[in-house]
């Protein structure tokens, strides 16, 4: 069984050749590790002030990405999770973007390129789309913390005005 999930793994990611050994696709040993071993999956609850979602995908391939970033009071990052649901490379630049942005600021993150990721899981022409999610998450997600932090310091200065 353990030797069917392995071959499974290893088709899926495009690390088998077909019969003719046609169409195979060599992955970098970066997206094989974030592949097979994910950090920071999971969620935390939305609804939490201190909780920014950035939530994206890609029509043309089916690629779903969250992204989630916890921020503390000085505006540092100080933990992520991420769900991914797409391809090895999808995953990869999930699991990338959700380590590189934990301890860095609001300002900081939103300097994160996709070429940066991409580059950094040397990823094929043919998947660079997966890079732009993930950055196009991390900007989604730092808006909406930014949003829902003005929502409530207009809550709190309106109990303030009637007070």
């Amino acid at each position: 069984m353990m030797m069917l999930r392995q071959t499974s793994r290893k088709a899926y990611l495009g690390l088998r050749a077909s019969p003719l050994g046609f169409g195979r696709r060599l992955y970098h040993e970066n997206v094989i590790d974030h592949f097979e071993n994910p950090r920071n999956v999971g969620s935390f609850n939305r609804n939490d002030p201190n909780v920014g979602t950035g939530l994206v995908g890609a029509p043309s391939c089916g690629d779903l990405m969250s992204l989630q970033i916890k921020v503390d009071d000085s505006g540092q990052i100080v933990d992520t999770r991420f769900k991914t649901f797409g391809c090895g490379s999808a995953i990869a630049s999930s699991s990338v973007a959700s380590e590189w942005i934990k301890g860095k600021t609001l300002e900081e993150v939103l300097t994160i390129k996709n070429v940066e990721i991409a580059k950094h899981l040397s990823l094929p022409p043919v998947k660079l789309h997966c890079s732009m999610l993930a950055e196009d998450a991390i900007k989604s997600a730092v808006r909406d913390y930014k949003e829902k932090q003005a929502k409530a310091n207009a809550a709190a200065a309106g109990e303030t005005v009637k007070a």
